[in-house]
């Protein structure tokens, strides 16, 4: 038997790892293709597998229809036996059905339970992460994890994606790793990124929730063509990747009371002899001046012999509030919808909730900001020269 499985699930069969995390979007076949893999490994070898969700009233609001359609679909009803609550094989296999609230004694009890898919993880909490490490104990199980990501401060998202454990396979999976992705679907999802981007990043891209009124630039920006230019004042500004952080080189221009982001450059793992070509591939970059951050003073020396002009960024106390406050003072900001990676920070970039109040605090995240702080790097003389330099007020 030839069974098709995008590359990320082929990893998931590959590696033999504590946990195996599978978080993203709609529309990426995580569930469908874990079902798929849990099914060919229960047909091969005896397995005991555990299909939870945090809550589960009924056997309908489990994985059980979903894993049944699979067999039908593989070929494998002759070997496997399908009741209303029950689905085993004629090899010993068996899934196994349960929902972790309100079922501590009975999950407790389990033995030899050799992979626990816990579907729909976004939902789980401490008290049932705490359950089921323990529980799963046979030698070699798995721990197999796949949720769409609600709010950073879930359980699961602060114990998978923001501290994840040293023995976890963390994969990101969205729909554009799914070979089988519909037409329709498709277009319900470039809808949705027209309209609404904010929601569009949530629900396509697995982007965890962020409340509107906790963006920083809440209100004051939109995606949208540029147009015609002329008589604009344009500005250039870089930030430097460190370790997993990407560079980023930013070209806005300031017209009236607006500030337009025209062009980016951005990537993850930019070598400093790469950067001539990343960053000449941006019209004018070479021939502009460029405020780049301080931190890199050999990166900045090395591209002023390429040809470049580049000065450092003087920073400071209270630079990014100044810097921030400076950008929010525009009337309106435009993105040109090529800046991709700007226009997610935009979405992204946010102050600190309480996760108790729900308050939205003053203190920033320091996170998502590196093409934002290209742009403060590149609108730096403004700010420290005043508002009055282009007729702006910075009353917010």
């Amino acid at each position: 038997m030839t069974i098709k499985l995008p590359k990320w699930a082929k990893r998931f069969l590959a590696e033999n790892i504590r946990y195996k995390v599978a978080y993203g979007g709609r529309g990426s076949g995580k569930s469908w293709n874990i079902v798929r893999m849990l099914v060919l490994k229960a047909a091969s070898n005896k397995t005991r597998i555990l299909c939870c969700r945090e809550i589960q009233n009924s056997i309908k609001e489990s994985a059980h229809k979903l894993i049944s359609n699979q067999i039908d679909e593989l070929g494998l009803s002759s070997i496997f036996s399908i009741t209303e609550n029950s689905i085993k094989c004629a090899n010993g296999s068996e899934f196994i059905f349960a929902g972790l609230y309100r079922n501590v004694d009975k999950i407790k009890s389990m033995e030899g339970i050799n992979i626990c898919w816990i579907e729909e993880a976004q939902n789980v909490s401490r008290e049932s992460w705490d359950l089921i490490a323990p529980t799963i104990r046979a030698e070699n199980s798995e721990i197999w994890v796949s949720f769409n990501p609600k709010l950073k401060s879930d359980e699961t998202y602060q114990k998978f994606i923001v501290n994840p454990p040293p023995n976890a396979l963390v994969l990101r999976v969205n729909y554009q790793d799914n070979p089988f992705f519909t037409e329709a679907m498709r277009e319900e999802m470039e809808y949705k990124k027209r309209v609404d981007f904010d929601e569009y990043l949530h629900i396509w891209e697995g982007q965890p929730k962020i409340s509107s009124k906790a963006q920083v630039f809440y209100g004051k920006w939109e995606i949208k063509e540029l147009g015609d230019l002329n008589g604009a004042s344009c500005y250039f500004g870089a930030d430097w990747g460190f370790a997993n952080d990407p560079t980023a080189l930013i070209k806005c221009y300031i017209l009236g009371r607006n500030l337009y982001i025209a062009d980016e450059r951005y990537a993850k793992g930019i070598e400093i002899d790469e950067l001539d070509n990343f960053f000449g591939s941006m019209s004018g970059a070479k021939t502009a001046h460029i405020i780049a951050d301080s931190a890199r003073p050999e990166t900045i020396s090395y591209l002023n012999r390429q040809g470049y002009s580049i000065s450092p960024a003087k920073k400071g106390k209270g630079s990014i509030e100044d810097g921030i406050a400076f950008i929010r003072s525009f009337e309106r900001i435009y993105i040109h919808p090529k800046c991709v990676n700007t226009i997610s920070e935009f979405s992204l970039y946010s102050y600190k909730v309480d996760k108790y109040s729900g308050e939205i605090t003053a203190q920033i995240i320091d996170d998502n900001n590196h093409a934002i702080d290209a742009l403060r790097y590149a609108l730096e003389p403004l700010i420290k020269t005043g508002p009055s330099t282009i007729g702006l007020r910075l009353d917010i």
